[in-house]
């Protein structure tokens, strides 16, 4: 069984992306690992190179910027990746630049994908997820943060990343049917300095809406307001050991009671529903569940 990881990342330093941690966390289930390093405003593509990996190849790319719609540039380079992935693979594993498996996954998923390795009706393995907020201290506790997602698929040529790469489907847009993995993703994309998030936002906002705005003079952003957000709940398990010195090197503050649950009547509603029946109202589900 070979596998292949896989990532596109760009500006990764100005916008504080862990992927050298997200990276590491899957490199012991992989034989391989292709980074589509775009052209950055930092030092991103030295920070890749300074990996200590001999199983790290990186394709360096340049971003359309005039894709202005739907995150589509990001699936653009996500299936430049995939492209560069060697034909021999028989799984591919993505993670994107705020994403970490903790080490005690590991086993599981090797397990998965070698249980499922020569079951060609399995075309991918869907995770679940954490979705960190506002510090490493929190997690979302609303049915606006997505529960599952597919980041190992099997290596057919016939699947590209779907939309703005939060995950994928075949070539005519056909649902993956996949196996479900007793394991999580951790996602931190919100969680960085406030004024680094406001940042980030900001300079990644043209991916998804085009701006017909005239030109304001160029001044500080205020920092990202984390508090706004409808509810938490504290997290009290470990993270994976890589994220440990980001973790240790946290000087922002952020507290939030996680009491105070202000969810909108639609997601009040979806809470009502699920406690009674077990069904998520409207969960967005790119991908066909194999039993």
């Amino acid at each position: 069984m070979k596998v292949t990881g896989f990532s596109i990342v760009r500006n990764a330093i100005k916008f504080d992306y862990p992927i050298v941690e997200a990276i590491q966390s899957v490199l012991p289930l992989c034989d391989e690992f292709v980074v589509a390093v775009g052209q950055s405003d930092d030092d991103t593509l030295a920070l890749i190179q300074r990996i200590d990996s001999t199983k790290i190849r990186i394709v360096e790319t340049v971003w359309d910027d005039s894709l202005r719609s739907g995150g589509q540039v990001l699936a653009v380079e996500t299936n430049k990746a995939l492209a560069a992935v060697s034909a021999d693979t028989d799984w591919a594993f993505y993670i994107q630049g705020d994403e970490v498996l903790h080490e005690r996954y590991i086993p599981a998923v090797r397990q998965a994908m070698e249980r499922y390795l020569d079951q060609p009706d399995v075309e991918g393995l869907l995770f679940k997820y954490l979705h960190f907020y506002g510090s490493y201290q929190y997690i979302g506790d609303s049915p606006q943060w997505y529960r599952h997602e597919i980041r190992i698929i099997r290596n057919t040529g016939n699947v590209i990343a779907y939309r703005d790469a939060q995950g994928f489907r075949t070539k005519d847009n056909q649902k993956l049917h996949v196996k479900p993995v007793d394991a999580y993703v951790y996602h931190y994309g919100w969680v960085k300095p406030p004024e680094v998030q406001q940042e980030k936002i900001a300079g990644t906002r043209r991916f998804w809406h085009n701006d017909d705005q005239p030109a304001q003079p160029q001044q500080a952003p205020d920092p990202f307001d984390y508090s706004t957000i409808d509810a938490l709940a504290e997290f009290k398990d470990s993270h994976p050991a890589v994220m440990q010195p980001r973790i240790d090197a946290q000087h922002w503050q952020f507290n939030f009671n996680i009491r105070e649950k202000k969810y909108s009547f639609k997601n009040r509603l979806k809470i009502v529903v699920e406690r009674l029946t077990g069904w998520r109202m409207g969960e967005y589900r790119n991908y066909k569940l194999l039993r």
